[in-house]
């Protein structure tokens, strides 16, 4: 059964690939045509940033959809062949009510919360150039977490928070806020690990990678299977957005891959191993917090810039050697953060 259910994972994250592949191109063509370009900071309100990314402007931004159109049209074609022709079909079918309905949801809404903040920054409608102010996206992610928490809450009666060595701890109603406090951080460190080419996609392809074997381990194969369709997605992303991008991925794309990390972090309770899993993305939105309370508190700044992937380039690193390094702390901290599930699993 098990090896059944592997082949079937790494038969989706195959198919998603090639859709995702074939998809890009015309993405890409529709971008340009359209002129959805990147509007870069100015040079006053972000000098080091304006300095590093000038060259970057009038690139093609949104290229996230990509990612996550790629998930929800497998899922939904694999829904309706598996309603109209069975057998084959209804077993590779991954939409299901317990596993993977919220992810999805969550997934198309976010994706489409971070186009409209996209267009925005396209059209230069808003502040400081376009798009939501930081306030507001924070109130948008804490209505998605609310409505998340309180479907987990209520409607599936979870309020039980896995602590590794330690076992499962009933939290109560105390779960409702912990739940937001993981969807808002999942998806504000993505948007900050959004900044260089290939690197937000690179760092979730561990991450997603690692929340496969999870949840394969777990039982959870639909979910596996949506997580490593996932996988396929980004791989096929990055290889359009390796650097020299052709397009970036936008809010769209890194808004819609950090609330769905984030519940199937908490689909397999697990949320405590997001440390390992998205370590880099985590370090990302504490780089800024330490810098916005440092200027606040100091007057002083910590980094030369923020997030910190600038800051090691204004150092003077390249971009592609911040990006590659990156990667492979994420790969060795994901394998760290597996390796620690496994272990807990046995102990307990």
């Amino acid at each position: 059964m098990a090896i059944i259910e592997a082949a079937r994972v790494l038969g989706l994250s195959a198919v998603s690939f090639l859709i995702a592949l074939a998809l890009t191109p015309a993405v890409v063509a529709l971008l340009r045509r359209f002129q959805f370009n990147k509007q870069i900071r100015s040079k006053e309100s972000a000098p080091v940033f304006y300095e590093l990314h000038k060259g970057k402007e009038n690139t093609p931004t949104m290229g996230g959809i990509v990612i996550w159109a790629t998930v929800l049209l497998l899922a939904m074609l694999l829904l309706v062949l598996g309603k109209i022709f069975g057998g084959m079909w209804d077993y590779l079918n991954f939409v299901d009510r317990a596993q993977t309905y919220l992810p999805l949801m969550a997934m198309l809404v976010a994706a489409l919360l971070g186009l409209l903040d996209d267009l925005m920054g396209v059209f230069r409608i808003g502040t400081n150039g376009g798009g939501l102010k930081v306030s507001q996206k924070l109130i948008m992610y804490l209505l998605l977490a609310l409505i998340g928490a309180l479907w987990f809450y209520f409607r599936l009666g979870w309020n039980v928070l896995y602590i590794p060595f330690v076992g499962s701890v009933n939290f109560g109603w105390w779960y409702v806020p912990f739940f937001m406090f993981i969807i808002v951080g999942s998806a504000f460190s993505a948007n900050e690990t959004d900044g260089l080419d290939g690197l937000l996609g690179g760092v979730s392809l561990f991450s997603f990678g690692a929340l496969t074997a999870v949840a394969f381990a777990l039982g959870r194969f639909h979910l596996a299977a949506l997580s490593g369709a996932v996988v396929g997605a980004l791989l096929a992303f990055l290889w359009f957005n390796i650097y020299p991008a052709r397009f970036f991925m936008g809010d769209t794309g890194s808004m819609a891959l950090g609330i769905t990390m984030g519940v199937i972090a908490l689909l397999t309770n697990t949320a405590l191993f997001l440390p390992f899993f998205a370590v880099i993305p985590v370090v990302e939105s504490l780089s800024v917090i330490v810098q916005m309370t440092s200027k606040k508190l100091r007057g002083k700044k910590i980094f030369l810039s923020t997030p910190i992937h600038h800051h090691f380039e204004a150092l003077g690193w390249p971009e592609t050697t911040v990006t590659m390094r990156f990667w492979i702390v994420s790969a060795v901290f994901s394998a760290l953060g597996i390796s620690l599930f496994f272990i807990t699993r046995f102990i307990s």
